[in-house]
């Protein structure tokens, strides 16, 4: 007999007879999971055990929780129990009923008298053939031309009709490749094996590359390109394990299998281990937030504060002088960036790596930093500035004292060999095991060193996926995600909690709650597409290595988790002359980063930047700050077109940007209606970055716009009779810069503010000529752009007051 249960958005069914549930939406027609399956995999002595594959001796009860994190809850709870080796099973379902979601849970308890290792715990399993030799190969069925005589277990449906499949993959680190792909494509993958697999892939995950076969950490998004309906699954944290999805888009029909990862960890008796909370909900495409509700849980499971740190502005060594820095390099950018204080309101000045002896010997330092880092620091802090420090607490060279003196503190394979951590540009680094008490606490006093003994308030914590590898743990209970997460928290401890943490190469979900900010995207460079010491052949495919190209591509793909979990970090905005980058890429970045949100660090020689140069970081400085609306978000591999709606004295505007991310000229067309806009209004649509005003109504096409290069443009409705500000020449916001705004009867007067000299034009639309234009009580020209619009330079420190007359 079925139970069901229910919300104002998903009906639940569970059917013991076949051990299968089902969940369907009441809003998308024919939106489904049918018939799901889930599993326990683990391990007694050399038998290899399952369970939950039917659900004899079951009860189920319902209940309802009136308070929890996600608000009330509907509940049907499913006991069985004894299983194979005496194992105990609990899985909640839970309906909130102010969110459109369904939650579920596994807990396992082993009442039996020996340990057993737990493998993985599967959530979820559908549209999979039941042959079971091949139940992780649906296309090999479809490869021998049998599709008439495969049976499937359950199925997943985005929509009641067959349209074009797609699949939202994220990657497990912050420098792993995330896109949108479809049945024929292929997910991106390093060829450079032991030397980067370590760093970007988590090993308890299938490799994938075959077409059609995508993998997704914590969360993904199985949809429908046609019917605009998809399927979101996720974990709403990875603090107990690292939550997986698979899907395949070949075949019949798709299949979508969801698993928490047990890492063999062992299950000692009397002893009970939970999944963290599983999450699906049913959502449509072209919601302004598609992705917003399960953002939005994930942060209530994290109980994470509706507010948002301030989002940093800063400049860092590594780009321009990698290892090689000094404490005279730094006091000259420090001295640089005091002096230019007026014209770049930067507050972080960060140290990187360079410093340290050596990876793991965080401590110690090189010979030009005998004195230790404190002087700086409070240097840093006398210029006005917040300083900043990089470490990788968690990872180590294998020359380095700590790995000589303490090689127990090492993470090592089943060979007791310490285990390879990647390559790290000057050899193959290793890992620490964070469940040795020593290890942990070695991790735990360099931060605090730096945080309180040296005073960094800002740090940069990096390399962290190096406490998720597997290997032989002092303590074999915990599985990697747990061992990650307790890790962090160490960290967060001992920095305090007024420190700005930023995590890098971070494992995403572990850390929501523990870090302020996260890189989300590899490292930007000082060239277009991926190279290794100047070799671009064999390299230029490599999905994760440091490149221009690469850091935008995953800033535009996780743009929309911006101030849901931290504030996101795309790395470093290079725009010096002398790099590889075209002027056309350098203002692409500018671009992404700016209208995606997060921060704005610096990392050039701020003593050698010309003036054009201090122009365009001023223009983007201090940080928009707000997450866009990513518009075409699961329409390609990586999405191009972004939209903020922004407000402020002048009132409510749009900024648009539309990228060309082809290694060729293209067209770049602009439709209203895409961007939640009225189609039958025209607007003013004034492009930043050449300073053209159109005239838009219904959609635009922007001919031949150059490759690797952005369009961004500030729209305003056209007809108006009233004073409008349609934009600038001084802030990439077009707008932003504005702070008072005063219109009458004939006449507007407005404040402009923005560091340090001010320089160029602003746009305004006016219901007839000006007769009088006055600056800071000087008069200024201007000039006709198009009917009611009309463009007048200005020039001021810091501050102008604008006042217009016209009949």
């Amino acid at each position: 007999m079925t139970r069901n249960l229910e919300n104002a958005s998903i009906q639940l069914s569970l059917d013991p007879k076949t051990a299968t549930w089902t969940a369907q939406s009441r809003q998308w027609d024919g939106a489904m999971v049918r018939g799901a399956r889930m599993r326990a995999s683990f391990r007694r002595g050399r038998s290899q055990l399952n369970a939950l594959g039917n659900w004899q001796g079951h009860t189920i009860e319902s209940a309802a929780i009136e308070d929890s994190r996600h608000g009330p809850l509907k509940t049907l709870q499913l006991e069985l129990g004894p299983a194979a080796a005496d194992l105990h099973f609990r899985i909640v379902f839970a309906l909130p009923q102010e969110h459109p979601q369904l939650l579920w849970q596994i807990s396992v308890s082993n009442r039996s008298g020996d340990p057993v290792y737990v493998d993985e715990l599967e959530m979820l399993r559908a549209g999979y053939p039941t042959t079971r030799r091949r139940y992780n190969d649906p296309d090999a069925f479809f490869r021998r031309g049998q599709p008439g005589s495969v049976y499937y277990q359950g199925d997943v449906q985005p929509n009641a009709g067959q349209g074009i499949l797609a699949f939202l993959s994220n990657g497990w680190t912050s420098w792993s490749p995330s896109g949108v792909f479809e049945a024929y494509d292929k997910a991106p993958r390093t060829r450079l094996g032991f030397l980067r697999t370590p760093v970007t892939s988590n090993a308890g995950t299938p490799k994938t590359g075959r077409r059609g076969h995508f993998i997704s950490e914590m969360y993904g998004v199985l949809g429908d390109r046609t019917h605009r309906t998809a399927i979101l699954a996720g974990f709403l944290s990875q603090q107990m394990h690292f939550g997986a999805l698979e899907a395949w888009l070949i075949g019949q029909q798709p299949s979508l299998r969801m698993w928490a990862q047990g890492d063999q960890a062992r299950l000692d008796p009397g002893q009970t281990i939970s999944t963290d909370w599983a999450c699906l909900e049913f959502i449509h495409l072209d919601q302004p937030e598609p992705l917003g509700g399960y953002f939005s849980a994930v942060a209530r499971e994290h109980d994470l504060p509706d507010v948002s740190p301030p989002i940093p502005a800063g400049w860092c060594t590594w780009y321009q002088y990698r290892e090689e820095i000094t404490p005279e390099i730094i006091r000259e950018n420090l001295a640089a960036a005091g002096r230019l204080s007026a014209e770049l309101p930067l507050d972080v000045i960060q140290i990187d790596d360079g410093f340290e002896a050596e990876w793991g010997d965080w401590l110690s330092f090189k010979p030009q930093f005998q004195e230790g880092l404190a002087g700086l620091a409070g240097e840093i802090s006398r210029e006005g500035f917040r300083p900043g420090i990089w470490l990788a607490p968690f990872i180590a060279h294998r020359r380095s004292q700590v790995a000589r003196r303490h090689p127990e503190w090492l993470l090592r394979n089943r060979l007791g060999i310490p285990v390879n951590a990647g390559f790290q540009g000057t050899g193959l680094a290793t890992a620490l095991d964070l469940t040795h008490e020593g290890a942990l606490a070695h991790a735990a006093e360099a931060v605090h060193a730096a945080a309180h003994a040296w005073g960094f308030p800002y740090l940069k914590l990096d390399f962290l996926y190096a406490a998720a590898l597997p290997g032989i743990r002092q303590d074999p209970t915990k599985t990697r995600a747990q061992v990650l997460r307790s890790g962090l928290a160490a960290l967060r401890e001992a920095a305090g909690d007024q420190a700005f943490l930023v995590g890098c190469g971070c494992p995403l979900g572990s850390a929501i709650g523990l870090v302020d900010a996260m890189r989300i995207g590899p490292d930007v460079a000082a060239f277009w597409e991926p190279q290794f010491r100047g070799r671009r052949i064999f390299f230029n495919q490599e999905p994760d290595i440091p490149a221009a190209e690469n850091a935008i591509n995953s800033s535009l793909s996780r743009a929309h988790l911006h101030r849901y979990w931290w504030v996101n970090d795309p790395d470093c905005l290079l725009v010096r002359p002398d790099s590889e980058l075209t002027g056309d890429e350098i203002h692409l970045l500018a671009s992404v980063i700016s209208l995606t949100g997060g921060s704005i660090i610096l990392s050039d020689s701020l003593n050698r930047l010309p003036p054009d140069r201090l122009e365009l970081l001023a223009s983007v400085l201090p940080p928009i700050g707000k997450r866009p609306h990513v518009i075409d978000w699961f329409d390609g591999p990586v999405p191009g077109r972004l939209q903020l709606d922004l407000d402020g004295p002048t009132g409510s505007y749009h900024v648009l940007g539309l990228m060309n991310l082809e290694a060729q000229p293209a067209d770049l067309t602009l439709r209203l209606a895409d961007f939640y806009l009225d189609p039958q209004l025209e607007y003013f649509a004034h492009s930043f970055w050449d300073q053209t005003l159109y005239r838009v109504s219904g959609e635009h096409t922007f001919e031949a716009v150059p490759a690797h290069s952005a369009v961004v443009l500030a729209l305003h409705p056209a007809g108006r009779r009233t004073p409008q500000y349609l934009g600038s020449s001084l802030h990439i916001s077009q707008g932003q810069e504005v702070i008072e705004w005063e219109s009458g009867t004939g006449r507007l007067s407005l404040t402009i503010q923005r560091p340090g000299t001010g320089r160029g034009t602003l746009l305004l639309g006016l219901p007839a000529a000006p007769a009088l234009a006055v600056l800071n009580g000087e008069p200024v020209y201007w000039a006709e752009e198009q009917p009611q619009a009309y463009r007048i330079p200005v020039q001021f420190n810091q501050r102008g007051i604008l006042e217009i007359s016209w009949p």
